[in-house]
């Protein structure tokens, strides 16, 4: 892959979690982009310290040799007005756009148990109705046109909690969007957690992916999950997730079929941890080492 223009990038979840503060509650940005750097990336995305001023956050950046690639945007088109999600779509994709970033990574956020603790991941996953799935799909092509006005690419992020977490799911809502205008955000990890084949999807639509995220999953503790039924988040905490090379997805035929498909754009280390347990640093180092090692990265 050396040859093609593909970077690399790790998320901060692994040292300040989004949906859980109190992991990495903690750790600095400061910290954070600093052991980024010094492991050898050079792209972010954003988390919850980062400085919302775009002059002050691209300043930060800049000394250490990072860019933001990505930042998480939640949609609620199954359940919200779509003025009012187009309103919120607007002030992120600007605010990306103004700290380098040329991809917004969205998720649809209606009916998700992802962050409730209490619900099993697996068995409460919302399911959308055919009026829904039209909302969602018309919702996703008008806020794609609107990132197009700034040259920048809207990405589906499918995740674990939600309604598009499943290949039929990701299938279906491929087909009733515009290529056009809405690409994929590919994610091992979740998929492998939803018990898909991860290789299939990314065969099936690798010409729409437009952003990847690596994760790893730990088998026996996905096997926990499962068997006592636990939350999203539950399962984070108990280990689920880690970098690539540290658990059990085999990343050759991925990292293989994006070189074929002659993939452009970011590769992004998104593997959320109790950084109590599972030291970002030393994680980042490792998976640095795996990418370079399996992909010539």
């Amino acid at each position: 892959m050396k040859e093609k223009p593909v970077r690399l990038a790790i998320a901060p979840i692994a040292w300040t979690n989004d949906d859980l503060p109190e992991l990495g509650g903690g750790n600095t940005f400061e910290q954070c982009i600093s052991e980024m750097a010094l492991a050898g990336f050079e792209g972010s995305e954003v988390g919850n310290k980062y400085p919302r001023d775009p002059a002050v956050l691209k300043h930060y950046l800049d000394l250490r040799g990072l860019t933001i690639c990505n930042a998480w945007f939640s949609s609620f088109l199954t359940t919200a007005p779509y003025a009012e999600v187009e309103k919120s779509f607007l002030s992120h994709r600007d605010f990306l756009h103004a700290v380098g970033a040329r991809v917004i990574g969205a998720a649809e956020q209606g009916h998700s148990v992802q962050g409730k603790q209490d619900v099993p991941v697996l068995e409460g996953k919302p399911r959308f109705s055919e009026e829904e799935w039209k909302r969602l799909a018309d919702g996703l092509n008008r806020l794609g046109e609107r990132a197009k006005e700034k040259d920048m690419t809207l990405t589906y992020h499918h995740h674990m909690g939600t309604g598009v977490q499943t290949s039929e799911e990701i299938d279906r809502l491929m087909e009733m969007t515009d290529p056009g205008r809405l690409s994929l955000l590919y994610d091992t990890g979740h998929l492998v957690f939803s018990g898909e084949d991860y290789q299939a999807v990314l065969k099936r639509h690798l010409a729409r992916v437009r952003h990847v995220h690596l994760k790893d999953v730990r088998r026996p503790v996905l096997d926990r999950a499962k068997a006592e039924k636990l939350s999203f988040l539950a399962a984070v905490k108990a280990g689920v997730f880690t970098v690539p090379g540290d658990g059990s997805i085999d990343f050759s035929p991925v990292f293989q079929m994006l070189k074929t498909g002659n993939y452009r754009g970011w590769m992004v280390v998104e593997a959320e941890q109790d950084p109590g347990v599972a030291n970002p640093f030393e994680y980042a180092l490792k998976a640095r080492r795996f990418i370079r090692e399996k992909a010539g990265l």
